[in-house]
């Protein structure tokens, strides 16, 4: 499945069915009077945060979104049918913005997350609600409230516990594969992932999702290389894992330019808490790893991990630490009432 986050797609809403005019005509019924009933209502545009879903590639083929209008008015006071609502599924984690894109006027984080976005028209009045005692053969009718339309943007940010980020090269997606049950691309050449990655971590009795995303350059925020794009999709997580090659010319300017990179790009993904990590290890002695970590501490980092995806090196002591930045989901919050008459608190329940 190619993966797609970022769609623009139109949307309409279904308008209200007119009203209707008629007047009763039976045999033995004389002056009937009027008969005709309400429209029904237009279907809203509802979008819903379904699971199993992970792309808007769907978005790219069937990018016209119409709800059906509401039904006319019939006589003897018949109401016309309302449309059904046109609901469209999308990833938890899909923002609806503006066709500017400059205002987020939907976000969803939980599964099951409902919203009308446009709402159908009101069914317009038949000439039977018209009818008064100076006006008995009402002839006047609406024909429904118009629907709405516009055009927004989709914008998919992978919902993830943990970021995976470092320069192209860094052994990113060995390091997915190699705590993960994901299936990255690994290749001896710079930027072997080209769109982001998911995998779910088993530790200790908890899982938590890992995000990995292309590789950064410098100018990134300016659009070199793949760009800062896909850095949205780790805005949402609690702690980033910075990846640096040990076998890299300098870790400590790749520290920096990392981190520059997040700056420049906003969103506060510069005050994230981030696991400084030398990797590969396996390619270098202790004695090396040491100095690089005494430089990267004095670059700002606040402590080094050093590891290997390769060999599984330094990987338990990295993934506990991990563990500290997330919730527990074990606990249970139990909350307390207070109550400040003692007496009314023992005291049995009554009505009066």
């Amino acid at each position: 499945m190619h993966f797609l986050d970022q769609a623009k797609i139109y949307l309409k809403s279904g308008a209200g069915g007119p009203g209707a005019v008629s007047f009763r005509r039976e045999m033995y019924v004389e002056f009937g009077g009027p008969d005709g009933g309400n429209g029904g209502k237009g279907g809203d545009i509802v979008f819903e945060a379904v699971p199993g879903l992970n792309t808007l590639i769907d978005f790219r083929y069937s990018q016209h979104f119409k709800a059906k209008r509401g039904d006319h008015g019939k006589g003897k006071d018949r109401t016309g049918a309302a449309a059904p609502d046109l609901v469209i599924k999308v990833p938890v984690g899909t923002q609806v913005l503006s066709e500017d894109k400059e205002e987020v006027l939907a976000d969803f984080t939980e599964v099951g997350q409902r919203v009308v976005f446009l709402e159908g028209g009101m069914g317009g009045r038949g000439n039977a609600s018209y009818k008064s005692s100076t006006n008995r053969a009402p002839r006047q009718h609406q024909p429904g409230i118009p629907s709405e339309e516009m055009w927004v943007w989709l914008r998919l940010k992978l919902l993830a516990d943990v970021g995976l980020l470092g320069l192209p090269n860094a052994g990113k997606s060995t390091f997915i594969n190699a705590v993960s049950n994901a299936r990255a691309k690994v290749g001896h050449y710079a930027f072997t992932t080209l769109v982001p990655k998911l995998g779910v971590v088993s530790h200790k009795a908890r899982e938590f999702v890992i995000a990995d995303i292309p590789g950064l350059i410098e100018g990134a925020a300016e659009g070199a290389g793949i760009g800062d794009r896909f850095l949205g999709h780790i805005e949402r997580c609690r702690v980033l894992i910075h990846l640096i090659d040990i076998a890299g010319d300098d870790p400590a300017e790749a520290m920096t330019i990392v981190r520059d990179e997040l700056a420049a790009y906003g969103a506060g993904l510069e005050d994230k808490p981030q696991l400084v990590v030398l990797n590969k290890m396996d390619l270098a002695d202790k004695e090396l790893g040491d100095a690089f970590a005494d430089e990267l501490i004095a670059a700002g980092a606040d402590k080094v991990f050093s590891v290997s995806g390769a060999t599984g090196q330094g990987i338990e002591e990295l993934l506990d630490a991990v563990l500290g930045y997330l919730p527990d989901r074990t606990s249970t919050e139990t909350k307390t009432v207070e109550v400040e008459d003692e007496d009314e608190a023992n005291s049995e329940w009554s009505p009066i």
